[in-house]
């Protein structure tokens, strides 16, 4: 019997994608910077290098996307672009020095990113949008981060910092082979006949409120990504305790993501995205002044459900429903285009020139806190019509 895109074993690769996926994120955004350190980088070149390969993230998903509307070949486009981030990914093997490093990164991270809207069109296609079965299935990005962050953290204590570099080859190497075995459904009449624009879309009050909240809660993820691991060292905690960390962070991203869609239908989007981007704020703000404090640094990893989490869910709620089935691939793009292209970009940046070797690391905090305090007012206009 052949195999169908909605069937269970379907369903299943698609876990496995998300668990590769982000998977990799647990291997290399927490240790980059702890693989760089290593090769000898300043912060001030580990900013600037996770500045420039993150500001690839602009061109790469909405080319793809763009190539994806027209031609409606996701599921390719899809097993291409793992394909050319493995490749890109493993040149670091024999590379070194900051601008081929820079280079290598930033063409992996281009093709890594176009992925993900991708992958998301296709698993809301296989589930016929339905938010719990969604759900069900994204949990197990969160739960490859978790497993692949802990994992790498003992392995960098157990060899050494190029530790993470063999780890991604090898979780890039498995996400590209379960891509290979996924299978697309046949949506007939998917493209209905509508008037309005995608660049009206993007032009309306709405969508720009939520942008620039997005961008800014990015940007305020800066320091974090680039600089979490080097600050645990510098106060006192391993690298595996600091996996340990991350994946508190991230078991409690899985648990919101149980209840994100009846969280989503009684409080609406806009609440919900208001609630998380505070209590991302606080998060930073604890560890710009104690993170120090056990107890206070669990608790501000535990905010990692709202931070991430719950607003992340609420993002591709608000994108599927805003952009509809004509748009939905190419609003994923400009999603993470301007959000974690530009936001992140510009956070790794001013966090790197902020670091100076983790002297800076209470200030870069405290200024990631008001980012997203920032961002929580970028909502207040957006209308409450639930969407």
């Amino acid at each position: 019997m052949a195999r169908s895109a909605y069937s269970r074993g379907n369903l299943v690769l698609l876990s496995a994608t998300y668990f590769f996926y982000f998977g990799q994120f647990g291997v290399f955004i927490p240790y980059l910077g702890v693989f760089l350190d290593g090769r000898g980088f300043t912060s001030k070149e580990i900013g600037e290098l996770f500045a420039l390969i993150t500001f690839a993230r602009i061109a790469g998903p909405n080319l793809w996307a763009t190539i994806a509307n027209r031609t409606g070949k996701s599921l390719r486009l899809l097993q291409l672009g793992a394909l050319l981030t493995l490749m890109m990914f493993s040149l670091a093997f024999w590379l070194d020095g900051f601008w081929y490093l820079t280079i290598s990164f930033s063409l992996m991270m281009m093709f890594w990113t176009a992925i993900l809207p991708q992958v998301e069109v296709l698993t809301l296609n296989c589930v016929k949008a339905n938010p719990v079965r969604y759900g069900y299935i994204r949990l197990w990005g969160s739960i490859g981060y978790i497993l692949l962050t802990i994992f790498t953290g003992r392995m960098v204590d157990l060899y050494s910092s190029e530790a993470p570099l063999f780890v991604g080859g090898l979780v890039l190497l498995s996400l590209w082979v379960a891509s290979l075995l996924l299978l697309e459904p046949k949506l007939e009449n998917a493209i209905s006949k509508d008037s309005v624009s995608i660049w009206y879309k993007i032009r309306q009050p709405v969508f720009i409120g939520f942008i620039g909240s997005a961008l800014l809660l990015q940007l305020s993820f800066g320091p974090y990504y680039g600089f979490f691991a080097l600050y645990m060292r510098d106060i006192g905690y391993s690298g595996q305790e600091t996996g340990w960390l991350i994946g508190l962070g991230v078991v409690a991203e899985v648990l919101i993501f149980l209840k994100a869609g009846k969280l989503i239908n009684k409080f609406g989007v806009k609440w919900v995205l208001l609630t998380s981007v505070l209590f991302t704020s606080l998060r930073w703000f604890l560890l710009a002044t104690v993170a120090g404090n056990p107890i206070f640094l669990v608790v501000a990893q535990g905010l990692h459900a709202f931070s991430f989490g719950l607003a992340h869910a609420s993002s591709m709620h608000f994108i599927h429903h805003y952009f509809g089935q004509n748009h939905q691939s190419q609003g994923q793009a400009i999603y993470i285009s301007l959000a974690f292209g530009i936001g992140g970009a510009a956070g790794g940046y001013f966090s790197g020139s902020l670091w100076n070797q983790g002297t800076g690391a209470e200030l870069a905090f405290t200024l990631a806190a008001i980012s997203a305090l920032v961002a929580a007012c970028c909502l207040l206009p957006i209308c409450s019509k639930r969407m």
